[in-house]
């Protein structure tokens, strides 16, 4: 009796040693994942940006985390394509900064393999075609042709890789913005008004593309006046109007009340009207 007793002591045991090392390993599991999702972020901080006597940006943070979609939102003249164009580089502030990961913009030595971002404009003549467009892109960022065919596949449009860039339907030419985001594999993708121009079908392919980005662990930030569609893929959201942040939050903390993130929006921007 003694003995069984002592061998039941043993595998108890055992059993609490190896519930305890479990413990520690989601437990420092959790940790490295918490640590590599800051590592990851886009972080905008007390951003600022005045042109003479006119403030544009006033005292401008949030974060954008890895493994999420962040919805960074606001009527015309709100400030969006100011912050975005500031972390891109492609403006200085007047203050504060704008980090991706723990670089700025300017000091990735390939950005296109960290950072894909996609705006309304392919930025390509209209006479070069797509396959064209995106063997330039590539080999200007270090990454290889074979790539191409990939993204192409990923946005769905292998089949007008011949196409003129000028011939392309609107839908078809963010595709192909999208695709040239993607060509360096990044880990980060900024996307403005992406869903401009697609149809049903290109929205609903959209909406599982972008959500499947966040799943693989990619930091996505974007902006869109589709508030629906946002919606629909975003886990968190920043609301700028005038320069300010409205408000600032996980979509569920944002909608609280609300029964539509369009609704939120039109009681910040409009004050309800």
């Amino acid at each position: 009796m003694t003995v069984q007793i002592l061998q039941r002591f043993k595998i108890l045991k055992k059993i609490r040693k190896l519930l305890v090392n479990i413990y520690l390993f989601k437990t420092i599991k959790q940790q490295i994942e918490q640590e590599t999702s800051m590592e990851q972020s886009i972080t905008i901080k007390n951003l600022c940006k005045s042109y003479g006597q006119t403030q544009i940006l006033k005292d401008i943070s949030f974060e954008a985390k890895a493994g999420r979609v962040t919805a960074f939102l606001g009527p015309n003249g709100a400030g969006k394509s100011s912050t975005l164009r500031i972390l891109l580089g492609l403006d200085k502030a007047t203050s504060g900064l704008t980090k991706i990961g723990d670089q700025t913009y300017k000091e990735l030595k390939f950005p296109l393999k960290t950072v894909g971002a996609s705006f309304d404009s392919v930025g390509a003549p209209d006479d070069r075609t797509v396959y064209q467009h995106l063997k330039i892109v590539a080999a200007s960022n270090g990454i290889s042709s074979q790539r191409i065919e990939q993204v192409l596949d990923m946005v769905d449009i292998s089949h007008k890789k011949k196409s003129k860039i000028g011939k392309l339907s609107l839908g078809e030419g963010q595709r192909l913005g999208i695709a040239t985001a993607l060509l360096g594999n990044p880990q980060y993708l900024i996307l403005d008004e992406p869903t401009n121009g697609l149809d049903p079908r290109g929205i609903r392919w959209f909406r599982e593309f972008i959500k499947k980005q966040a799943q693989e662990g990619k930091t996505v930030l974007l902006s869109s006046h589709i508030l629906s569609e946002v919606e629909a893929v975003t886990d968190d959201v920043v609301i700028i109007n005038k320069g300010k942040v409205l408000i600032k939050g996980t979509l569920q903390e944002v909608m609280k009340n609300l029964s539509s993130l369009e609704e939120v929006f039109f009681s910040l921007t409009e004050g309800g009207k």
